[in-house]
């Protein structure tokens, strides 16, 4: 499963929380709240017997669904999205970029882009800018280790421990991002029990953008919901 939140209308702030089952792309539950308490009332209308065979729940972002997951599905494990958490260390990499005052064009999409797939041209423009910065080409380095562990490891006690000795080099370079994936190593490293994503709840939150354009916005709650519900409905 997956959680998420989305908003109900375009730039209202007004999110409600959406549950899926990402083994089959279906949209299984909308929750007109994005409350801890409100959505673990909702979710535990579903009988226990239901909630016990949840294995596995994948999120995309730090926050209160923890709690949730812990209290509504008490044999599930909590993953954080590989793809959030090499978000932040990404983020972190272009504000380093930005400090080195590096403004060659091309240079922020260059340093992001997964480095097995710069063509010849992009690595040389890559190596330009690494030759720039030291701090910034030990930064980028790091930023290529990270997202390698991810490929590499085969279970979790060895892609913890890839981790654990990443984030010990990784501190003096990436400082506050070091220490918020060390406070959530856990459930980053379950990524490695069954290699779980939250890909297939982004294509799902595509298509309720897609749906909330065709309707110019949903007013009502319940009309939302019922319009989402149907449009996921085999």
């Amino acid at each position: 499963m997956s959680i998420d939140e989305v908003s109900q209308r375009k730039g209202r702030g007004n999110f409600v929380t959406v549950v899926s089952d990402v083994e089959r792309g279906k949209l299984l539950e909308v929750i007109n709240s994005h409350q801890q308490e409100e959505i673990i009332e909702c979710l535990k209308q579903q009988p226990i017997e239901v909630r016990e065979k949840v294995k596995e729940v994948s999120i995309d972002r730090w926050g209160g669904f923890p709690k949730v997951i812990a209290e509504v599905f008490p044999n599930a494990v909590l993953v954080y999205d590989r793809f959030h958490v090499m978000k932040s260390v990404n983020e972190e990499l272009n504000k380093i970029r930005r400090q080195m005052g590096i403004s060659i064009k091309g240079s922020r999409y260059i340093l992001l882009k997964n480095g097995e797939d710069l063509p010849e041209e992009e690595l040389e423009k890559l190596d330009l800018i690494l030759n720039s910065s030291r701090r910034l080409r030990l930064a980028y380095l790091l930023k290529e280790e990270f997202r390698q562990i991810f490929e590499d490891s085969d279970s979790v006690v060895e892609g913890q421990q890839h981790l654990l000795q990443w984030l010990t080099k990784a501190r003096p370079i990436y400082g506050q991002v070091v220490t918020t994936i060390q406070e959530h190593l856990d459930g980053i490293s379950n990524y490695f029990i069954s290699r779980t994503t939250s890909g297939v709840m982004e294509g799902i939150n595509n298509r309720i953008k897609l749906i909330k354009r065709q309707a110019y916005g949903f007013v009502n709650f319940d009309n939302f919901r019922s319009r989402l519900l149907a449009c996921f409905f085999d």
